[in-house]
Protein backbone atom coordinates (compact mmCIF):
# COMPACT_ATOMS: atom_id res chain seq x y z
CA UNK A 1 0.00 0.00 0.00
CA UNK A 2 1.23 3.49 -0.86
CA UNK A 3 0.80 6.26 1.69
CA UNK A 4 1.08 10.05 1.25
CA UNK A 5 1.97 11.99 4.40
CA UNK A 6 1.60 15.75 4.83
CA UNK A 7 3.49 17.61 7.55
CA UNK A 8 4.41 21.03 8.91
CA UNK A 9 7.93 22.29 9.47
CA UNK A 10 8.46 25.33 11.70
CA UNK A 11 10.54 26.82 14.50
CA UNK A 12 14.18 25.73 14.79
CA UNK A 13 13.52 22.75 12.50
CA UNK A 14 13.57 25.15 9.55
CA UNK A 15 17.38 25.05 9.80
CA UNK A 16 17.52 21.29 9.17
CA UNK A 17 18.44 20.44 5.57
CA UNK A 18 16.67 17.97 3.30
CA UNK A 19 19.06 15.02 3.71
CA UNK A 20 18.94 15.28 7.49
CA UNK A 21 15.13 15.50 7.31
CA UNK A 22 15.08 12.22 5.37
CA UNK A 23 17.24 10.54 8.03
CA UNK A 24 15.04 12.01 10.76
CA UNK A 25 11.84 10.61 9.26
CA UNK A 26 13.42 7.20 8.72
CA UNK A 27 14.07 6.98 12.45
CA UNK A 28 10.77 8.59 13.48
CA UNK A 29 8.76 6.14 11.36
CA UNK A 30 10.47 3.21 13.12
CA UNK A 31 9.78 4.77 16.54
CA UNK A 32 6.12 5.28 15.60
CA UNK A 33 5.73 1.60 14.69
CA UNK A 34 4.75 2.28 11.06
CA UNK A 35 5.02 -1.00 9.12
CA UNK A 36 7.06 0.54 6.31
CA UNK A 37 8.29 -1.60 3.42
CA UNK A 38 11.98 -1.99 2.59
CA UNK A 39 13.73 -2.43 -0.72
CA UNK A 40 15.47 -5.70 -1.55
CA UNK A 41 19.14 -6.40 -2.16
CA UNK A 42 22.20 -6.32 0.09
CA UNK A 43 21.49 -2.84 1.43
CA UNK A 44 17.72 -2.56 2.04
CA UNK A 45 16.31 0.89 2.73
CA UNK A 46 12.90 2.29 3.54
CA UNK A 47 10.79 3.00 0.45
CA UNK A 48 10.29 6.75 0.80
CA UNK A 49 10.33 9.77 -1.51
CA UNK A 50 9.77 13.48 -0.85
CA UNK A 51 7.73 15.76 -3.10
CA UNK A 52 9.70 19.03 -3.25
CA UNK A 53 12.68 19.52 -0.90
CA UNK A 54 12.41 22.65 1.22
CA UNK A 55 15.27 25.14 1.39
CA UNK A 56 17.10 25.70 4.68
CA UNK A 57 15.43 28.47 6.70
CA UNK A 58 12.04 28.08 5.00
CA UNK A 59 9.04 27.06 7.12
CA UNK A 60 6.03 25.21 5.76
CA UNK A 61 2.46 24.04 6.34
CA UNK A 62 2.39 21.88 3.22
CA UNK A 63 5.21 19.32 2.94
CA UNK A 64 4.62 15.85 1.46
CA UNK A 65 6.39 12.53 1.23
CA UNK A 66 5.29 9.08 0.06
CA UNK A 67 6.04 5.73 1.68
CA UNK A 68 5.14 2.11 0.97
CA UNK A 69 3.81 0.02 3.85
CA UNK A 70 3.09 -3.68 4.40
CA UNK A 71 0.11 -2.92 6.64
CA UNK A 72 -1.40 0.16 8.22
CA UNK A 73 -3.51 1.32 11.12
CA UNK A 74 -6.22 3.92 10.49
CA UNK A 75 -5.18 7.37 9.34
CA UNK A 76 -5.96 8.97 12.70
CA UNK A 77 -4.10 6.28 14.67
CA UNK A 78 -1.09 6.63 12.38
CA UNK A 79 -1.11 10.44 12.66
CA UNK A 80 -1.25 10.20 16.47
CA UNK A 81 1.57 7.63 16.59
CA UNK A 82 3.78 9.71 14.30
CA UNK A 83 3.13 12.95 16.19
CA UNK A 84 4.13 11.24 19.45
CA UNK A 85 7.48 10.45 17.80
CA UNK A 86 7.96 13.98 16.41
CA UNK A 87 10.19 16.68 17.87
CA UNK A 88 8.97 20.24 18.33
CA UNK A 89 8.92 21.90 14.91
CA UNK A 90 7.43 18.95 12.99
CA UNK A 91 3.72 18.06 12.98
CA UNK A 92 1.96 15.39 10.90
CA UNK A 93 -1.24 16.68 9.29
CA UNK A 94 -2.41 13.95 6.88
CA UNK A 95 -1.88 10.23 6.36
CA UNK A 96 -3.71 8.98 3.28
CA UNK A 97 -3.77 5.82 1.20
CA UNK A 98 -2.98 6.08 -2.51
CA UNK A 99 -3.89 3.76 -5.39
CA UNK A 100 -1.31 1.04 -6.00
CA UNK A 101 -0.54 2.58 -9.40
CA UNK A 102 -0.21 6.15 -8.10
CA UNK A 103 2.66 8.26 -9.40
CA UNK A 104 5.07 9.61 -6.80
CA UNK A 105 4.41 13.06 -5.39
CA UNK A 106 7.81 14.15 -6.70
CA UNK A 107 6.76 13.49 -10.30
CA UNK A 108 3.45 15.37 -9.89
CA UNK A 109 4.62 18.65 -8.36
CA UNK A 110 3.62 21.60 -10.57
CA UNK A 111 3.09 24.62 -8.29
CA UNK A 112 3.44 25.86 -4.73
CA UNK A 113 2.00 28.64 -2.58
CA UNK A 114 4.30 30.82 -0.48
CA UNK A 115 3.93 33.60 2.03
CA UNK A 116 6.76 36.10 2.43
CA UNK A 117 6.89 38.58 5.30
CA UNK A 118 9.41 40.75 7.12
CA UNK A 119 10.87 39.45 10.37
CA UNK A 120 10.78 41.43 13.59
CA UNK A 121 13.61 43.88 14.23
CA UNK A 122 13.45 45.54 10.81
CA UNK A 123 11.83 48.81 9.81
CA UNK A 124 8.86 47.84 7.57
CA UNK A 125 9.29 48.53 3.85
CA UNK A 126 5.55 49.22 3.48
CA UNK A 127 3.40 51.30 5.81
CA UNK A 128 0.05 49.97 4.61
CA UNK A 129 -1.60 47.12 2.75
CA UNK A 130 -2.62 49.55 0.03
CA UNK A 131 0.99 50.62 -0.56
CA UNK A 132 2.08 46.99 -0.91
CA UNK A 133 -0.81 46.32 -3.32
CA UNK A 134 0.28 49.27 -5.47
CA UNK A 135 3.87 47.98 -5.58
CA UNK A 136 2.70 44.52 -6.63
CA UNK A 137 0.48 46.03 -9.32
CA UNK A 138 3.41 48.00 -10.75
CA UNK A 139 5.80 45.03 -10.60
CA UNK A 140 3.58 42.14 -11.63
CA UNK A 141 0.48 43.39 -13.43
CA UNK A 142 1.81 46.44 -15.29
CA UNK A 143 4.93 44.76 -16.66
CA UNK A 144 4.56 42.61 -19.77
CA UNK A 145 7.78 40.78 -18.93
CA UNK A 146 9.99 40.39 -15.87
CA UNK A 147 13.41 39.61 -17.31
CA UNK A 148 15.99 38.26 -14.88
CA UNK A 149 19.29 36.40 -15.03
CA UNK A 150 19.11 33.00 -13.34
CA UNK A 151 22.22 31.17 -12.18
CA UNK A 152 22.23 27.47 -13.12
CA UNK A 153 24.78 24.80 -12.23
CA UNK A 154 26.66 25.33 -15.50
CA UNK A 155 25.95 28.91 -16.56
CA UNK A 156 23.68 31.93 -16.36
CA UNK A 157 20.47 32.15 -18.39
CA UNK A 158 18.14 35.04 -19.11
CA UNK A 159 14.47 34.27 -18.57
CA UNK A 160 11.04 35.87 -18.33
CA UNK A 161 10.07 35.29 -14.72
CA UNK A 162 6.48 36.49 -15.15
CA UNK A 163 5.31 33.40 -17.05
CA UNK A 164 6.21 31.24 -14.03
CA UNK A 165 4.36 33.41 -11.47
CA UNK A 166 0.75 32.24 -11.41
CA UNK A 167 -0.46 34.61 -8.71
CA UNK A 168 0.98 37.46 -6.67
CA UNK A 169 -0.95 39.55 -4.15
CA UNK A 170 -0.75 41.36 -0.82
CA UNK A 171 -2.32 39.69 2.24
CA UNK A 172 -3.00 40.56 5.87
CA UNK A 173 -0.96 38.23 8.07
CA UNK A 174 -3.50 38.31 10.88
CA UNK A 175 -5.79 36.17 8.73
CA UNK A 176 -3.20 33.41 8.31
CA UNK A 177 -2.23 31.18 11.26
CA UNK A 178 1.51 31.08 11.86
CA UNK A 179 3.85 29.20 14.21
CA UNK A 180 6.69 31.70 13.89
CA UNK A 181 7.61 33.87 16.88
CA UNK A 182 9.44 36.24 14.52
CA UNK A 183 6.21 37.33 12.86
CA UNK A 184 5.50 40.94 13.78
CA UNK A 185 4.77 42.30 10.29
CA UNK A 186 1.14 43.11 9.48
CA UNK A 187 1.30 42.44 5.76
CA UNK A 188 2.85 39.83 3.56
CA UNK A 189 3.38 38.81 -0.05
CA UNK A 190 1.47 35.79 -1.35
CA UNK A 191 2.94 33.87 -4.29
CA UNK A 192 1.84 30.91 -6.38
CA UNK A 193 4.78 29.91 -8.56
CA UNK A 194 5.79 27.13 -10.92
CA UNK A 195 7.48 24.30 -9.02
CA UNK A 196 8.86 20.96 -10.17
CA UNK A 197 11.70 19.29 -12.00
CA UNK A 198 11.37 21.18 -15.31
CA UNK A 199 10.77 24.78 -14.22
CA UNK A 200 11.41 25.27 -10.53
CA UNK A 201 11.04 28.89 -9.46
CA UNK A 202 12.19 29.63 -5.94
CA UNK A 203 10.32 32.42 -4.12
CA UNK A 204 13.71 33.98 -3.32
CA UNK A 205 14.12 34.66 -7.04
CA UNK A 206 10.85 36.60 -7.18
CA UNK A 207 11.69 38.46 -3.99
CA UNK A 208 15.09 39.54 -5.36
CA UNK A 209 13.52 40.82 -8.59
CA UNK A 210 10.83 42.66 -6.61
CA UNK A 211 13.38 44.39 -4.35
CA UNK A 212 15.60 45.37 -7.30
CA UNK A 213 12.65 46.84 -9.18
CA UNK A 214 11.93 49.25 -6.31
CA UNK A 215 15.58 49.72 -5.23
CA UNK A 216 14.93 48.12 -1.85
CA UNK A 217 17.60 46.51 0.31
CA UNK A 218 18.25 42.91 -0.83
CA UNK A 219 18.84 41.34 2.56
CA UNK A 220 17.87 37.62 2.59
CA UNK A 221 17.83 37.59 6.40
CA UNK A 222 15.16 40.31 6.47
CA UNK A 223 12.37 38.06 5.18
CA UNK A 224 10.79 34.82 6.28
CA UNK A 225 9.55 32.52 3.53
CA UNK A 226 6.72 30.16 4.43
CA UNK A 227 5.36 27.49 2.10
CA UNK A 228 1.61 27.05 2.36
CA UNK A 229 0.81 24.21 -0.06
CA UNK A 230 2.20 22.10 -2.91
CA UNK A 231 0.08 21.24 -5.95
CA UNK A 232 -0.26 18.97 -8.95
CA UNK A 233 -1.97 20.08 -12.16
CA UNK A 234 -5.65 19.23 -11.98
CA UNK A 235 -5.62 17.76 -15.51
CA UNK A 236 -2.57 15.59 -14.76
CA UNK A 237 -3.41 11.87 -14.57
CA UNK A 238 -1.71 10.86 -11.28
CA UNK A 239 -1.86 7.10 -11.82
CA UNK A 240 -0.16 4.57 -14.10
CA UNK A 241 -1.85 1.79 -16.04
CA UNK A 242 -4.38 2.04 -18.85
CA UNK A 243 -7.43 0.96 -16.84
CA UNK A 244 -6.49 3.11 -13.86
CA UNK A 245 -6.00 6.14 -16.09
CA UNK A 246 -9.43 5.67 -17.68
CA UNK A 247 -11.04 5.33 -14.24
CA UNK A 248 -9.37 8.54 -13.09
CA UNK A 249 -10.53 10.38 -16.21
CA UNK A 250 -14.11 9.42 -15.30
CA UNK A 251 -13.52 10.64 -11.74
CA UNK A 252 -12.10 13.90 -13.07
CA UNK A 253 -15.09 14.37 -15.36
CA UNK A 254 -17.46 13.86 -12.42
CA UNK A 255 -15.42 16.30 -10.31
CA UNK A 256 -15.60 18.97 -13.02
CA UNK A 257 -19.38 18.51 -13.26
CA UNK A 258 -19.72 18.87 -9.48
CA UNK A 259 -17.86 22.19 -9.58
CA UNK A 260 -19.94 23.38 -12.54
CA UNK A 261 -23.23 22.43 -10.83
CA UNK A 262 -22.19 24.48 -7.79
CA UNK A 263 -21.29 27.42 -10.00
CA UNK A 264 -17.60 27.16 -9.15
CA UNK A 265 -14.62 27.33 -11.47
CA UNK A 266 -12.62 24.11 -11.57
CA UNK A 267 -9.12 24.83 -10.15
CA UNK A 268 -6.04 24.61 -12.32
CA UNK A 269 -4.14 22.94 -9.48
CA UNK A 270 -5.08 20.42 -6.78
CA UNK A 271 -3.18 19.82 -3.50
CA UNK A 272 -0.99 16.70 -3.57
CA UNK A 273 -3.06 15.21 -0.77
CA UNK A 274 -6.29 15.40 -2.79
CA UNK A 275 -5.61 12.06 -4.52
CA UNK A 276 -5.33 10.12 -1.27
CA UNK A 277 -8.13 8.70 0.87
CA UNK A 278 -8.48 8.41 4.63
CA UNK A 279 -7.90 4.93 6.09
CA UNK A 280 -10.79 4.25 8.45
CA UNK A 281 -9.58 1.00 10.01
CA UNK A 282 -6.50 -1.18 10.29
CA UNK A 283 -5.68 -3.01 7.09
CA UNK A 284 -3.22 -5.60 5.76
CA UNK A 285 -1.86 -5.09 2.28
Amino acid sequence: MNIRIKFQKYGVMKFIGHLDMMRYFQKAIRRAGIDIAYSGGYSPHQIMSFAAPLGVGVTSDGEYFDIEVNSSKSSQESIDALNQAMVEGISILEYKALPDTAKTSMSLVAAADYLIYEKSGYEPFFSSLEELQEKIHAFYEDQQEIIITKQTKKSEIEMNLKQFIYEMKAVTLGDIPQKDANQSAKYGLFLKVCTGSSNNIKPELVLEAFCRFFHLEENPFRFQIHRLEVYAKSDEIPVKGEKEREDYKKHLKHLRKTFADEGKEFPEFLPLGALGEEILWETNC
